[in-house]
């Protein structure tokens, strides 16, 4: 009788010892933050934009220890899928992209409780986060490098779409390489679209045609098109967002780099540990960090050339050069 009381003790203690570990674990995934995200239109991949944001996310789930999820909408149906995303109950939901910012401020007027971050583009909405990049001051560097680097004395640029946060690409761009050389000619050319690479191939050989020895594409996939004709036809490009060198090996001598990724992970950690973001808007240039130009690669730049380039990045920080958007 002893020896049967004792062994059923021993498989109690043996159920109860196996049934406290995913209690544990329970508890622990309860404590661990969370956070959404809705990648832009053309979703992971796009080796730019959103691949920046999710390295990011990454980056803070292996240091701060933060779980995520994530949606995309190729269908356009942002607001459903801001929705599932907030019903995850993520201490924060962030839309990515302007594309997004009517869904997301009508989402966030739905759900009053809920912290939302939009990414290039400013919302007034109480519960909206607003972070936005000066990406016309690290245009204007790329510009820089452009003209120095032509022989034809032409050049291009390539949009995605006519809105504000791609104007300032332009604009950065021609005045940047303007600033070099007055003269040169600046081709441009609206793709209105972020996800037709051989749409990208056809304005960017049709700007070949007309002597376009650089292009720069602000235009997501679009874009990769357009790098990738210009590695075909030799001549050099140069990337947007991310570092696009690895698209084009042969062609891209720098990138416009938008730091979506620190930006992304910077807020994380501040929400964090502040329990909340402590402020409404952010907007990033040089001087915050926000964006810069990656490695020169493919050509290199003379000793003065890399002074010029230095000296300017000083003088937009300080004020001294102005970028004109209007």
């Amino acid at each position: 009788m002893k020896k049967l009381i004792s062994m059923f003790l021993l498989v109690m203690l043996v159920v109860a010892g196996c049934s406290t570990t995913p209690m544990t674990e329970e508890a622990n995934i309860e404590k661990q933050q969370s956070i959404g995200i809705l990648l832009s239109d053309t979703g992971l991949g796009d080796g730019s934009f959103n691949d920046s944001a999710f390295r990011g996310l990454e980056r803070a789930r292996d240091e701060l220890g933060i779980l995520f999820d994530y949606r995309e909408a190729p269908d356009g149906n942002f607001e459903e899928a801001l929705q599932e995303l907030v019903d995850q109950k993520h201490e924060l939901v962030i839309g990515l992209g302007f594309s997004i910012q009517d869904a997301i401020e009508k989402v966030a007027k739905a759900n009053p409780d809920q912290k939302f971050l939009l990414i290039d583009g400013f919302s007034d909405v109480d519960n909206i986060t607003s972070i936005t990049f000066k990406e016309h001051e690290g245009s204007f560097l790329l510009g820089m490098v452009a003209a120095m680097k032509s022989k034809s004395n032409t050049i291009g640029f390539i949009s995605g779409a006519d809105v504000p946060v791609i104007q300032r690409f332009e604009k950065g761009f021609e005045q940047g390489a303007q600033y070099i050389n007055p003269s040169i000619k600046v081709l441009k050319d609206n793709a209105d679209n972020f996800g037709d690479a051989e749409l990208g191939r056809k304005i960017a050989e049709n700007q070949m045609k007309q002597g376009a020895d650089f292009l720069y594409p602000a235009a997501g996939f679009t874009g990769v098109g357009a790098i990738q004709t210009a590695q075909k036809a030799g001549i050099l490009s140069g990337g947007v967002d991310s570092d696009q060198y690895f698209i084009a090996e042969k062609s891209v001598v720098t990138s416009m780099v938008k730091k979506v990724d620190n930006a992304v992970f910077n807020i994380t950690k501040e929400l964090i540990s502040n329990q909340k973001i402590t402020q409404q808007a952010y907007e990033l240039g040089l001087k915050e960090d926000g964006v810069g130009l990656a490695p020169i690669r493919v050509t290199s730049l003379s000793p003065e050339e890399t002074k010029q380039l230095e000296d300017a990045k000083n003088k937009i920080i300080s004020g001294d050069i102005t970028i004109k958007l209007q």
